[in-house]
């Protein structure tokens, strides 16, 4: 009697169906993203083929059902997925982060940071899963034309440590026009503190003295956020 195979794999596929062959024939925009999920994953299990799992990886673990659906997924949860084990859920983690870089680069090229919402909606998913506080500076030219970012700071659930002269550094470096501070709260709620209201002039009086304006501060709570241009906090 023969042994039960132990998993299926990409040849086991008809021909027409193989991720392999039709990456070749096709090119890969023809794939789905189940598709190049599973030559990622390579095996699948002893009921499913890699492509089979792979469409139930994306449709069960994620709700956005793409690639870029595994962003919101650690590790231990897609070891919860049968088929998935931690290599393979290291490796999915691996291609979302890739995605999702790529994406950013992308978007960022042409980025205007022309208001608080354009801010917010770029870096929501990014800072609102985040259990600590992390401060970004982030920095423009006289468009509002983004030069880069960089994290200026990672504190504890409900403070971050900021260093004024940092901030100018950089901006003095890149040839900022203006620049702009974001930071989450982890807790949700993106109600600023004393702190951050202190925080906020501190800069503002620097970007007065050193000719490069702060022109606003937004802070990042789950799926909501507060600008303080807009509430006439700055």
């Amino acid at each position: 009697m023969n042994q039960m195979k132990a998993h299926f794999t990409l040849k086991d596929l008809p021909v027409g169906e193989r991720p392999y062959e039709r990456f070749e024939s096709a090119g890969a925009s023809a794939l789905s993203d189940a598709e190049l999920l599973a030559i990622i994953l390579r095996t699948g299990t002893r009921k499913e083929t890699s492509v089979d799992l792979a469409k139930r990886v994306l449709s069960e673990g994620c709700l956005e059902k793409s690639i870029l659906g595994l962003h919101h997924l650690s590790v231990e949860e897609l070891m919860q997925i049968p088929g998935i084990g931690r290599v393979k859920a290291i490796q999915l983690k691996s291609i979302a982060e890739l995605s999702k870089r790529l994406s950013k680069r992308n978007a960022r090229k042409a980025l205007i940071m022309d208001s608080p919402k354009t801010v917010a909606d770029y870096y929501m998913e990014e800072y609102r899963h985040l259990e600590r506080e992390h401060a970004l500076v982030i920095l423009l030219t006289g468009s509002n034309k983004l030069i880069t970012d960089f994290t200026l700071s990672i504190g504890t659930a409900n403070r971050t440590l900021i260093s004024t002269r940092e901030v100018f550094r950089e901006a003095l470096k890149y040839g900022a026009v203006f620049f702009m501070l974001l930071h989450n709260h982890p807790g949700g709620d993106p109600t600023p503190s004393e702190q951050d209201l202190q925080l906020t002039r501190r800069m503002q009086d620097a970007g007065l003295i050193m000719d490069i304006e702060l022109i606003d501060h937004i802070i990042i709570g789950d799926r909501k956020y507060i600008s303080l241009k807009e509430f006439g906090l700055l």
